[in-house]
């Protein structure tokens, strides 16, 4: 997923019509605004004062772009930014699909955005995770264990079954040299008290590039580090990538529990001063990567690798020179 950087016409074009969808039910809030500045530092790259922006109309906005795939890309950051503060309202998500229409660009976000807003959430939910990559982790766990190890392993993460071999393999990690993938794998495990591939509430194998993408990137498993390890694998993520980013913000900023496993959703954590920006350069950061990491991508061949020596390969920039505007 490459974030595209506008022209300046067009990025001020673009951010009357964000600062819109943040406004469609009221005043801006603090969330919204924060997204609003990331987005002006990390991907307009401008510095237009957000309070004296007027109003624009759809045609006005579509009038001002011609490349598809940056007209994708705004729509997007309104879907983004009705996500910022609770569930959007339906003046947000109508504005949103008005702004989509005028730029001719039709999303299955934008049906997930209206299910939202009208909350109608059943059909929200199995229409979110029929096309999100939660389904491409299932589809991927068939294709590579089959249906049998397939249905075990969801049932794993429910709690309701165990596969003892499998635990133990990745528990011989523990014994892997301490600078390797591996140790840090089964460091990541242990210390924040998850349970193990095969282990009752242990994540399938084909969602262990999400704890890989953890320590490569070196994003904690606070909220905040989930936040921006959903961007970082957005970033290198070919197929679906935005509906990463659409699941980290339902749960965290939305407030919507997507998922049947204990994490409890939270509301407006783009408040947190310079979150926004850490996100939007970890998608940076992410779409730098080489290789998708979580399509069928082979980490047992990488485990007895030295960390630095994968982040090398695999081009993970450090944090310290993580891409930015400045």
């Amino acid at each position: 997923m490459k974030l595209l950087h506008p022209s300046l016409q067009e990025a001020e074009l673009g951010l009357r019509a964000m600062k819109m969808v943040a406004a469609a039910s009221g005043e801006i809030s603090l969330p919204a605004l924060n997204l609003l500045q990331a987005a002006q530092r990390q991907i307009l790259r401008t510095h237009f004062d957000l309070a004296t922006l007027p109003t624009i109309a759809p045609a006005e906005l579509a009038a001002g772009f011609s490349d598809p795939a940056l007209r994708r890309q705004f729509v997007q950051g309104m879907i983004v930014m009705s996500l910022t503060d609770g569930v959007p309202s339906e003046q947000q998500a109508k504005q949103v699909e008005e702004f989509a229409t005028a730029l001719q660009i039709s999303l299955p976000e934008l049906w997930d955005l209206k299910l939202l807003a009208e909350q109608q959430m059943l059909l929200f939910r199995l229409d979110f995770m029929r096309r999100s990559h939660i389904r491409d982790m299932v589809q991927d766990q068939f294709q590579q264990h089959g249906l049998l190890e397939s249905i075990r392993a969801i049932l794993g993460l429910r709690g309701f079954a165990e596969e003892p071999a499998l635990a133990a393999k990745y528990h011989t990690l523990e014994h892997f040299p301490q600078n390797t993938l591996g140790y840090s794998l089964w460091q990541h495990y242990h210390d924040n008290g998850f349970a193990f591939p095969g282990e009752k509430y242990g994540f399938p194998e084909s969602g262990v590039y999400h704890d890989l993408s953890h320590i490569l990137a070196g994003y904690s498993t606070q909220p905040e580090g989930e936040v921006q390890v959903a961007g970082f694998v957005a970033g290198y993520r070919e197929h679906n990538p935005f509906y990463v980013i659409l699941f980290v913000l339902l749960q965290f900023s939305a407030g919507v529990k997507i998922v049947p496993i204990d994490t409890p959703p939270m509301q407006g954590i783009l408040a947190e001063t310079g979150l926004a920006d850490l996100f939007l350069r970890a998608v940076e950061r992410g779409s730098q990567v080489n290789t998708d990491l979580s399509d069928g991508w082979d980490f047992w061949q990488w485990l007895d690798k030295p960390l630095e020596d994968v982040r090398h390969q695999l081009n993970i920039l450090p944090l310290s020179i993580a891409p930015s505007s400045h």
